[in-house]
């Protein structure tokens, strides 16, 4: 059996790059959520920040996240083989950060989807060998229209999918599919701090299934939303320095596991986390419930049911 970790929204700049200039990457997380990781064969998860020491602020943005070159060590740390770049913060320093950022990654063995130095690298997809199963991984995202790659102009992967599934995003997903190899879609979809998915994401994710997507793993809204149809529809957040959300609790999360035989994806587990200030770990007690008790509510409301197994959460995939 073949074990994939996934996980959202990874932000290693601003607070975390700072705590990573007087600390091991190992004190990012607890040691009991680098227990489960070793058990797995691999991790892919969604980076939101360049990785460089070059660039200026994009103008216009609120926020800017960019990681020091160190950041790649806490990567190589949870077993990163893959990561998704097609998302709202991977060009805040510019395309000359963003390049850097592919560069690091490269050096590190880490595969990059989603951005890349033009129109065609962004959306390439990218395949990898993981515990001898070869996997393949589209991402895209929907917001900014301004951080798009061109056909000379580096950029990230950009899909309006608010009327529907682009063309060229189409047709990838199908070809792809026809393929042997299990096919992953991980869009950076919807607003920030939402407790469900939109509706026109819910259709771009019926789209994508019936084009062929083996699953689709969503990630933007910081905030975990529930499954359904072999839908994750937002990982939530797994590293960053944010401010939490009382209500919507951005601060406890979920770390997917992926199990596959083959080439066939027979089981998807949920292991609650809990996020505090540049630190991750598994979530405990009344926190480790609530994230169990939102995830099975959310997933009602989408027509799918969640099983507790030894306090995981077992996620259904049809």
């Amino acid at each position: 059996m073949t074990t994939l970790a996934l996980a959202g929204d990874t932000m290693l700049g601003r607070g975390v790059g700072e705590y990573l200039a007087g600390h091991r990457a190992r004190t990012l997380f607890g040691e009991d959520l680098l227990e489960v990781l070793a058990d797995t064969d691999a991790m892919l998860l969604n980076l939101e920040c360049c990785i460089s020491e070059r660039g200026t602020p994009w103008p216009g943005r609120v926020f800017h996240f960019r990681a020091p070159p160190s950041a790649v060590d806490a990567l190589a740390l949870l077993g990163v083989r893959w990561v998704t770049l097609a998302n709202n913060h991977a060009l805040d320093f510019g395309p000359a950060a963003l390049l850097d950022t592919v560069e690091h990654l490269r050096r590190a063995g880490i595969a990059v989807a989603g951005a890349g130095e033009d129109l065609s690298a962004a959306r390439a997809p990218v395949r990898v060998e993981v515990g001898g199963t070869v996997m393949t991984l589209v991402s895209f995202t929907d917001h900014p229209a301004e951080y798009a790659a061109g056909h000379d102009r580096p950029g990230v992967a950009y899909a309006d999918v608010g009327h529907g599934l682009p063309h060229w995003l189409a047709e990838a997903v199908r070809g792809l599919s026809a393929g042997t190899a299990p096919l992953i879609v991980s869009p950076h979809w919807g607003p920030n701090l939402t407790a469900r998915p939109r509706r026109y994401v819910q259709q771009a994710a019926a789209e994508l299934r019936a084009c062929g997507a083996s699953l689709v793993a969503g990630h933007s809204a910081h905030v975990v939303h529930g499954a359904a149809d072999r839908v994750l529809f937002d990982l939530g957040d797994f590293l960053d320095d944010y401010a939490a959300d009382l209500a919507l609790r951005n601060d406890l999360g979920l770390l997917w596991l992926l199990h596959l035989e083959g080439s066939v994806l027979t089981q998807v587990h949920a292991v609650p986390l809990r996020l505090g200030y540049c630190h991750t770990a598994l979530a405990r007690g009344d926190d480790a419930e609530w994230v169990r008790r939102r995830f099975r509510r959310a997933c009602a409301e989408l027509g799918s049911d969640v099983v507790d197994a030894d306090g995981r959460l077992v996620v259904p995939l049809s």
